[in-house]
């Protein structure tokens, strides 16, 4: 068993984009490092303005550049990639994506290390260099780079692999190998949206007051709803149900079982055939009046 601790930089972050750099470590089961690849090279696509301010990788710095696939750091990796070894990466969705666009499909089990951080310290920040230093990691660094001749640029996926290298050397103090996998494919529960229409505001809050929003969220396919949001709100559903409510008419405000509590079952049949409503409302009160 081996780790490939990886990290890349890429053109953007649309879905055209490519990567730039390919960097990773090889290390043991004890983490020591074993190998190093490091390698920019020419992507199908131009290097964004966006991305340049990130990783300073410029069109000139690449021009002599061959293509990902015909690099030996790239084929290097595609010789590594079986089941027994183990992937870190930290955000693993981002980079997993862009190796697949270069035809590289992962067979390794995956350590994520930004979920894992989500899931011990749920209530920290959670990015790399954050870490870097409220973990300390930064004061190892010069000693590892010395002791295996590593020569690195600020902000360069080599550079956030040596970072990745103690970070994970840091966690694996506390916990196995076999918990740090499990905790990477474990869905984590939000108690807030970070994104979209409610960002920073409760879930729980969010179903009470705009179930219309929620039921239009889990029926996006799983490409297009976050895994861990979808779960959370199937998490919430259970303790708190999406109650719609009528927008106009003499009920206004009101649910279809606040409606049925009054006994108005007749208003409930006719709004059913002739008001134009949201689609969980008609079904709430198809299901009073068994229409």
């Amino acid at each position: 068993m081996k780790f490939i601790i990886l990290d890349t930089e890429t053109t953007g972050t649309k879905e055209a984009d490519r990567i730039v750099q390919l960097s990773f470590l090889v290390t043991d089961e004890n983490n020591e490092i074993e190998e190093i690849h490091d390698t920019l090279c020419m992507p199908p696509v131009p290097i964004s303005y966006e991305a340049m301010a990130v990783h300073h990788i410029t069109q000139e710095k690449i021009q002599n550049c061959i293509p990902l696939q015909e690099t030996d750091v790239y084929k290097r990796l595609k010789e590594l990639n079986i089941p027994e070894n183990i992937m870190v990466i930290h955000n693993a969705k981002f980079d997993e994506e862009m190796l697949f666009r270069d035809d590289f499909e992962n067979n390794m089990q995956v350590i994520d290390t930004f979920r894992v951080l989500k899931h011990l310290y749920p209530e920290d920040r959670h990015s790399l260099q954050i870490n870097r230093y409220s973990l300390g990691l930064y004061k190892k660094e010069q000693e590892l780079i010395n002791k295996h001749n590593i020569e690195i640029n600020a902000h360069d996926a080599l550079g956030d692999v040596i970072v990745l290298k103690l970070l994970l050397d840091y966690l694996l103090q506390e916990n196995s190998i076999e918990k740090l996998i499990e905790l990477t494919k474990a869905p984590i529960l939000y108690e807030k949206f970070y994104n979209g229409k409610y960002k920073r505001e409760k879930i729980i809050d969010v179903i009470a007051k705009d179930p219309n929003y929620i039921e239009y969220l889990l029926t996006q396919d799983e490409y297009e709803l976050d895994f861990d949001l979808r779960y959370s709100l199937n998490y919430y559903l259970q303790e708190q149900e999406l109650e719609f409510k009528f927008q106009v008419g003499k009920y206004k405000g009101l649910s279809a079982k606040e409606v049925a509590e009054q006994g108005d079952y007749n208003y409930l049949r006719w709004a059913f055939h002739n008001m134009k409503m949201e689609k969980g409302l008609r079904r709430q009160i198809g299901d009073i009046v068994g229409l």
